[in-house]
């Protein structure tokens, strides 16, 4: 009677004593590779399938990120530097200097990237109950509507640690054309004494559109003066090839667009 492998997802059957007696290393191999090839790739697969389209919270989104951020789009908000991941940004790629600092103990968050909130955590939950029982770790952890706006897409940019922590909750400006350099060759500044930050000119646009997303989705009101801001913003840097790019990519990972993107990615000839 003949005898016959049999596959099972996890284990090989064939008769010890026929493999002991009438059969070579080689011959195994052989009879058992292809078997092998089939539970590699099977695990494989069930490994590289990506979720379906959702919204994350903050720790999720930011297992997400990678996900968006690659190629062209794989470098950081305020500077434009190139990072290999994050544990390591390459100043080589934007002549990104630590700014001076006398009181500095580490380098570190100024080597790595961090998740940059575009509308500050501060700014999205201040008002809500949940804040004022115990601030952000409070309502990380307990407010539903909180974890979603932490955790949306569209509000995530890499940065470079020390320019998120400089910038902390400041609300964006612009009052100079001539900014003097804080970073190396890097054109963001901040005021820590008025405690407002000027990003450089390619994100201002976005940086503008992503606050129109945040208030008509979450309803995060725009003071008269940030709205006239980002307005003048949004006709002086127009929506880039990059900037749909993300969007495309955000929609795909988290199922919707910033229609104030989307729209004009959509006209663009």
């Amino acid at each position: 009677m003949g005898h016959n492998l049999l596959i099972s997802p996890f284990k090989f059957y064939y008769p010890i004593y026929y493999i002991r007696y009438t059969m070579s290393p080689i011959s195994i191999f052989k009879r058992v590779a292809p078997a092998i090839a089939i539970v590699v790739s099977t695990v494989f697969c069930a490994v590289d399938k990506e979720p379906p389209p959702q919204h994350y919270n903050y720790r999720g989104a930011g297992q997400q990120m990678k996900r968006i951020y690659y190629g062209d789009l794989q470098e950081t908000l305020y500077c434009g530097c190139r990072y290999n991941d994050k544990k390591k940004v390459d100043y080589s790629t934007c002549n990104f200097r630590p700014r001076e600092n006398p009181r500095r103990k580490s380098f570190k968050r100024a080597e790595t990237v961090e998740w940059e909130h575009i509308v500050t955590a501060h700014n999205m939950g201040h008002f809500m109950p949940c804040w004022r029982d115990g601030g952000r770790k409070n309502c990380s952890a307990n407010d539903t509507l909180f974890k979603i706006l932490e955790g949306d897409l569209h509000n995530l940019y890499p940065a470079i640690g020390e320019i998120n922590g400089d910038r902390s909750n400041f609300m964006y400006s612009q009052w100079t054309n001539n900014p003097e350099p804080m970073y190396g060759e890097c054109e963001t500044i901040v005021d820590f004494k008025l405690k407002k930050a000027q990003p450089r000119k390619e994100v201002r646009g976005l940086i503008a559109r992503v606050h129109f997303y945040m208030e008509k989705t979450y309803g995060i009101k725009l003071s008269g003066q940030d709205r006239k801001l980002f307005e003048a913003w949004d006709k002086m840097y127009p929506v880039t090839e990059k900037e749909c790019e993300r969007d495309r990519r955000i929609f795909k990972v988290q199922g919707d667009h910033n229609p104030f993107v989307y729209e004009k990615c959509e006209v663009k000839p």
